[in-house]
């Protein structure tokens, strides 16, 4: 396999991969460390309410949307790069009855197809760490946001100067090692684009769970459906040693996982 030289072309590589069944066999529902319970902790931290108007980016089969729709009654559009996962999360909100307070897009989270202002709250969990234009991503996150309205991220963290040679490969960058940044970083590019943070929670432990429970799934897999795996392209030798540098890498605190919530200055000059 070619490494990827060109934003688009790493993009396309990441969502193809996602598109993948056997990725939703290792990673679970949710796709990201800390599943729904993990969602469930950003929206109550973001104040999400009734009422809201709420946009996920990269919102992928729409899990989150479909969750936070369901439970805080929210209006979600979801945003993703991938016109597969746009029909799925569709066809999900239609069959959860929730077509009235959900719809789906399929565009480029770097140019979001919203009207300035449209938003109270912008959520992103897991996918920062993989856009090839952070920055320009995040303008895009304050310029849809309504004055005063918050953006809430959870995504893996890393020191990209320490990352073991295992973790920054096509592989890592699919699963979204090799391109994440420290959360100080995330933070300053966030600020960048006029969206201040206001509140960091560390969940390491969250991908500790994450990297056990692939490993586990590997393993039972590679038992009752090896060509599934093989299918998918998942080399089951590098696998193991991609997973273990993983384990290492958070524990000594060059990877992690972590909540982030940045609000949009008022109109007034006021922080909100």
């Amino acid at each position: 396999m070619t490494t990827p030289r060109s934003p688009e072309e790493i993009k396309s590589r990441c969502t193809d991969a996602y598109t993948q069944d056997v990725v939703g066999l290792l990673l679970g529902e949710s796709y990201h460390p800390g599943g729904t319970a993990l969602t469930l902790r950003l929206a109550d931290t973001l104040g999400i309410r009734g009422g809201q108007r709420v946009l996920e980016v990269a919102s992928g089969r729409g899990t989150t949307a479909l969750l936070l729709a369901g439970t805080y009654g929210v209006t979600v559009d979801g945003v993703d790069y991938t016109a597969a996962h746009t029909s799925l999360a569709q066809g999900a909100a239609e069959a959860a009855g929730l077509a009235g307070q959900l719809t789906f897009t399929t565009r480029d989270a770097e140019q979001l197809p919203y009207p300035d202002s449209a938003f109270d709250a912008v959520v992103c969990e897991c996918t920062l760490c993989t856009f090839p234009g952070k920055a320009r991503a995040a303008v895009e996150f304050a310029r849809v946001l309504r004055p005063g309205g918050r953006v809430g991220i959870t995504d893996v963290t890393a020191d990209p100067g320490w990352l073991p040679a295992e973790l920054t490969g096509l592989a890592a960058r699919i699963s979204c090692i090799a391109c994440a940044r420290p959360l100080d970083a995330y933070a300053s590019i966030l600020a960048a684009a006029g969206l201040r943070t206001v509140w960091t929670e560390r969940h390491d432990e969250a991908m500790v769970r994450t990297i056990d429970q692939i490993e586990a799934r590997l393993k039972l897999l590679r038992k009752t459906a090896p060509r599934k795996l093989a299918d998918a392209g998942v080399d089951l030798d590098a696998a193991g040693p991609v997973l273990d540098a993983a384990r290492g890498a958070v524990a000594d605190g060059t990877l992690g996982y972590a909540l982030l919530i940045a609000e949009k200055r008022r109109e007034n000059g006021g922080s909100g």
